[in-house]
């Protein structure tokens, strides 16, 4: 039997390839921390003025979907306050309640 000829001498080659640089590159491949994403600030009121409120009264009913989030971002007032000014547009039967879940409801324009 005559002896068995070197075979994989290509492998050899691309193995030592890899290992040189990855020996070489690692400090220049390592993953930097990103910083945090940032939003920014809103600064929403807290109690309404009389424009605001007109533009509330006027706006707001006409609406299709009316939720806390739409109304605090519609007529920039923080949450509590949409909160409020719906619960006062559904006593003066301007809205009704579609849906009611534990924390947020869903309204529409009264018909």
């Amino acid at each position: 039997m005559p002896p068995k000829e070197k075979a994989g001498g290509k492998s050899k080659q691309i193995q030592a390839s890899k290992s040189a640089a990855k020996s070489s590159g690692a400090k220049g491949a390592r993953k930097k921390w990103s910083k945090g994403k940032s939003r920014e600030k809103l600064n929403n009121m807290v109690l309404f003025d009389k424009d605001t409120y007109a533009k509330l009264m006027k706006e707001v009913p006409t609406s299709k979907v009316i939720t806390t989030a739409t109304v605090s971002e519609r007529m920039k007032c923080n949450g509590s306050l949409a909160r409020k000014a719906i619960k006062e547009l559904l006593s003066k039967g301007l809205i009704r309640q579609v849906i009611k879940g534990h924390c947020a409801g869903v309204y529409t324009k009264a018909n």
